[in-house]
């Protein structure tokens, strides 16, 4: 079974040293050595000032939500993973759906003007598939409106917009390292920011509020890394680069494979500086492919090859979401579009050449039934 996201794995033999390590000190938790070794080493590579890890990018946004003491309402994509509004909710602040741009599918700055009321507070952007925001419109934006803007860079690790890391926009960025990201710590996420104010509270905040032995001077909450999933984090650092070689060859590998079947568009990354190329992501056109995005992930699964319909069938009709009675999609249109289309295809150090030939050969193969198949009076 080919696996959409199957993890990345770095230098085992090194990882066992790490490990080792852990066990040696008995120090499993609580700003270890390793946690403390990667954080300085995500610093290093993202030109950012402070990295706080965590242990989860859900929690990451939850704290950063908070800790930047937003009220009222936060404009959000959704077309992202329903976690990013469930982190807004779950601060007890509403989250307002924007629609997105259909051709990088990032949020629309012109929808987010368009939500805004005297409730807004924040802008919470998300860079879907590696490909940055409008950084610059959305700052404009919030601007003009007195409003904090942070970043959901989940899919970004790696990614460079306008000269610099994605990890230096914004007000923070919070990263993910869940398995299936680019780079993972098996679990786990970052919030990374060049404000010396929001990242002691951040701090505070990932520890109980703790600020040294029985002071509590911050409500907080149990947001720790372990040292078992830095050092994993640690072991996938030596091989950033091959990793990011990989993904991009498969996705070239991808792009010669599938650009002439009909019906099939693969995002590209042209316009990016720098991306993990760490989603291959298809749109498919019903009526030029010859059946539906659903039909063809159905039949893929069948043949396994375990592909994915990102992030469908958007947040807006999903729970609780779904169930306020408010009608979304005249303002979603094209939310609604592109996550009836979106088709995320295997990738990653798991797969080779061998591999994706197989994954395209069925593509086309069952494309091309659907079309010779397909009734006459059929449009």
């Amino acid at each position: 079974m080919l696996h959409v996201g199957a993890p990345n794995v770095g230098d085992r033999r090194y990882f066992d040293e790490l490990v080792d390590g852990i066990f040696e000190r008995r120090w499993f938790t609580n700003d270890g050595v390793l946690v403390k070794q990667l954080e300085q080493k995500l610093c290093d590579y993202l030109g950012v000032k402070h990295c706080l890890l965590v242990s989860s990018a859900t929690v990451g946004l939850q704290l950063a939500c908070h800790a930047l003491e937003l009220a009222g309402e936060v404009i959000v994509p959704s077309f992202t993973f329903v976690a990013t509004p469930h982190s807004v909710r779950w601060e007890g602040l509403t989250p307002v759906f924007a629609d997105i741009d259909p051709s990088t599918h990032t949020i629309c700055p012109e929808s987010v003007r368009s939500k805004i009321t005297e409730r807004t507070s924040a802008i919470l952007g998300v860079h879907l598939w590696g490909t940055p925001c409008e950084t610059e419109c959305l700052n404009e934006i919030a601007e003009r409106h007195g409003l904090e803007v942070y970043y959901d860079a989940a899919h970004a690790f790696g990614t460079k917009h306008r000269g610099q890391m994605i990890g230096n926009f914004g007000r923070c960025e919070v990263f993910s390292f869940h398995a299936t990201k680019f780079f993972n710590t098996f679990e786990g996420g970052a919030i990374v920011t060049n404000c010396d104010v929001l990242a002691k509270r951040l701090s505070l905040m990932r520890n109980f509020g703790f600020a040294g032995m029985d002071e509590v001077v911050y409500l907080g909450t149990n947001a720790k890394m372990p040292e078992i999933c830095a050092a994993m984090g640690l072991s996938l650092f030596s091989c950033l680069d091959s990793l990011m070689q990989q993904n991009e060859l498969n996705h070239r590998l991808y792009r010669a494979h599938l650009e002439d079947v009909p019906g099939v568009r693969l995002l590209t990354y042209e316009s990016v500086e720098q991306t993990n190329h760490q989603y291959v992501v298809l749109e498919i056109d019903e009526s030029a492919f010859g059946q539906s995005r659903d039909e063809l992930m159905f039949q893929l699964h069948e043949e396994g090859v375990r592909v994915r319909r990102y992030f469908y069938p958007g947040c807006h009709r999903m729970e609780p979401y779904r169930s306020e009675g408010i009608d979304w999609s005249p303002h979603l249109r094209n939310t609604e579009s592109v996550s009836d289309r979106v088709l995320c295809l295997p990738t990653g150090n798991a797969m080779d050449e061998t591999a994706i030939d197989r994954v395209c050969a069925a593509i086309r193969r069952i494309g091309a039934s659907a079309r010779e198949n397909r009734p006459r009076n059929a449009s």
